[in-house]
């Protein structure tokens, strides 16, 4: 019988990685963070609660049903600074580049749905390739609605984006 709680901790144990040892010494060789050192930095220390750590991809083609990364390349959550509340993503270089899918586009704009309701700022941590072009228009329509949720926050909450690769 399998263990329900051993293989969510394995599925944990793999978002927590990124895309793996290998990928994380080249981002430390490049003089850069991975998403969660950047996150750990940013916020109060222990005050950071994921969301979506579980979710994947979608797609089928280009070979990508065999590689679905925890977490699918984003950290999205909330957490506080100086004691204030903020919700906020890191792009995950180490995973596919960091680039964006329709599936972290909906963890994104979860967060900035949350900020909204809540009145707290939203940070983005931007290290990304772009679109993930082996999702085609879906990665694209997942940057639109990411753009309507900066459209929308405009003026209500305050909007922080740091731009931290290509």
């Amino acid at each position: 019988m399998i263990d329900p709680i051993a293989v969510l901790k394995e599925m944990e144990a793999r978002a927590l990685e990124g895309g793996g040892k290998e990928r994380i010494d080249r981002q430390h060789a490049a003089g850069k963070l991975t998403a969660r050192e950047r996150i750990e930095l940013l916020l109060d220390p222990g005050s950071f609660e994921e969301r979506g750590v579980f979710v994947t991809h979608d797609c089928t083609d280009f070979g990508l049903t065999e590689r679905r990364p925890v977490g699918d390349g984003v950290v999205c959550g909330h957490g506080r600074i100086d004691g204030r509340l903020v919700y906020l993503f890191a792009q995950d270089f180490t995973v596919f580049g960091g680039t964006l899918s329709l599936s972290n586009a909906r963890k994104i704009t979860q967060i900035m749905d949350l900020a909204l309701q809540n009145g707290a700022p939203v940070i983005g941590l931007n290290d990304s390739g772009g679109a993930r072009i082996q999702e085609g228009v879906a990665s694209l329509a997942g940057y639109a609605e990411v753009l309507e949720r900066n459209v929308l926050a405009s003026g209500v909450v305050p909007q922080v984006s740091l731009i931290m690769g290509p």
